[in-house]
């Protein structure tokens, strides 16, 4: 059995070490932190449960078929329940859009009757687009340019140079609704007003498998994903970062940790992100500029009482959509008309707070390290505004009362805590040019042995990107008995 050493437990990690067990290899994967997830963890205090990032899943046969390359079922081990409708979306003129299921069609109609015949054109148009750039392209590797520049002309027939919004607004006239179906690039790092038109596929790709919670919360996959490695034979190591990426004979040997544990091994995956597993290589080669994506500043409440007022998850637009949000991508915070997501799981789950009480994940985009905010000081004000919209433009009386307990995340959490490269919450930005084989590589040449997943290589960032990642990096690895290398020892 070849020996691997997975570097990172977020999604991507857990799964890559996943495909990689059932594959017939004896894997170790490390976690810097005392908690499995990453990006996925879960805060419990007082009762309360938070998770601290993703929120939903889509594209649940990815799962499945993770599931099924270990030999398993994933509904033995995971309960996912489809919400009705996806999430809830709020204007600042009072209007609502009740976003997702069979009543989309009427919800486009009380806005615009005539955006229905656009609606549908644009879902055949995005259902084509989903099954070339998603199900085929996703899933390839891009580590040859020529591979790239062989798809090049068709990714641009089919859209690839149009920004999400402006090919959304080919089919909708209604301003209203051209937000609506265009702001899912913010969910994983995205920039509507700038990321190619392939991010437009979302809403195609939500209709197809919906938008699922998991019961007990997103932490409750990771810990499923945990227990399937360690059922397959792995093993897991957390609370150990690991300082340097090891080489022998010019390709990865393993890794060493900050205690100075060496772990060799003839395959190392990293689900760090690419420039923090870059410093981690020998000679600290140096890592390419790039874009990144914003960041997220986070209040996690513990409220009492219940907010009969609030769906599973709901999304108010600031005043002025666009104006706001490429200000967040260019540094600026406007703190004046935020964006605001907030998620409230026990709407649908009332394990994760105490009796009577609710637990709210109230989110607002803001620039990464890069940008302008001076934190922790902006935090303090941010804080005062959101528990305003909550309460003013979401309904929630007396809602600084109602405050049990209370925890925030803003983008020095996500440097520090995450090693994320200046605080992006989602990594390297998704933008044309930051795609395929133009994002760092699933195997990259610099040192044979080393391959990357997670939501800074390529596809990207989301539970399907991150989890399509593993997929690519195993398939490159392949099973065990073809591994055509001899085991390697470190000094």
């Amino acid at each position: 059995m070849a020996r691997a050493v997975v570097i990172g437990a977020g999604i991507g990690g857990l799964a890559a070490a996943i495909r990689l067990a059932a594959g017939g290899h004896r894997v170790t994967l490390v976690e810097a932190q005392p908690d499995l997830g990453g990006r996925a963890r879960q805060l419990r205090d007082g009762g309360f449960t938070w998770d601290m990032g993703p929120t939903i899943v889509t594209a649940p046969h990815l799962l499945d078929a993770l599931w099924r390359a270990a030999g398993r079922r994933l509904s033995d081990d995971l309960d996912l329940t489809p919400l009705q409708p996806f999430y809830e979306i709020r204007f600042r003129d009072g209007r609502r859009f009740a976003y997702g299921g069979p009543g989309m069609l009427d919800e486009i109609a009380r806005f615009d009757a005539g955006d229905v015949v656009g609606y549908r054109r644009f879902m055949a148009d995005t259902g084509a687009m989903y099954r070339r750039a998603f199900e085929s392209l996703g899933r390839q590797p891009f580590g040859q340019l020529g591979t790239f520049l062989g798809v090049v002309p068709e990714l641009v027939r089919i859209g690839g140079l149009s920004s999400v919004y402006a090919y959304v607004s080919r089919y909708f006239r209604n301003e209203h609704l051209r937000t609506v179906f265009s702001f899912h690039p913010l969910f994983i790092g995205g920039n509507p007003f700038r990321a190619s038109a392939f991010y437009a596929i979302v809403p195609y790709l939500e209709s197809q498998g919906g938008v699922l919670f998991a019961r007990g919360g997103t932490h409750a996959l990771v810990r499923a994903m945990a227990r399937l490695l360690e059922s397959l034979g792995g093993q897991i190591r957390a609370g150990a970062p690991v300082a340097e990426i090891l080489a022998r004979d010019g390709r990865a040997a393993g890794v060493r940790t900050t205690r100075g544990d060496d772990l060799p091994a003839d395959i190392v995956v990293s689900n760090a992100d690419p420039a923090a597993t870059w410093r981690m290589l020998p000679g600290r080669p140096r890592f390419r500029s790039y874009r990144y994506s914003m960041s997220c500043f986070v209040l996690y409440l513990g409220l009492r009482g219940i907010c009969p007022e609030l769906r599973h998850h709901t999304v108010l637009m600031p005043r002025d959509y666009s104006g706001v949000v490429q200000d967040v991508f260019r540094g600026r915070l406007r703190e004046d008309d935020l964006a605001l997501y907030v998620h409230a799981p026990t709407r649908t789950d009332r394990s994760l707070a105490p009796p009577g009480c609710e637990s709210l994940y109230a989110l607002v985009p803001v620039p990464n390290l890069n940008g302008e905010p001076d934190w922790p000081a902006v935090g303090d004000r941010l804080r005062e505004h959101v528990l305003g919209l909550l309460r003013d433009e979401l309904g929630i009386a007396d809602v600084e009362r109602r405050i049990a307990v209370e925890h925030r995340f803003t983008p020095i959490e996500f440097r520090d805590q995450l090693n994320s490269e200046r605080g992006a919450a989602f990594s390297i930005e998704p933008t044309l040019l930051q795609s395929a084989y133009l994002r760092p590589h699933n195997k990259p040449a610099l040192l044979p042995g080393l391959y990357l997943v997670g939501a800074g290589t390529h596809p990207g960032a989301g539970i399907p990107g991150v989890l399509m990642s593993a997929e690519i990096a195993a398939s490159l690895i392949g099973p065990a008995a073809e591994v055509a290398h001899p085991a390697v020892a470190v000094p």
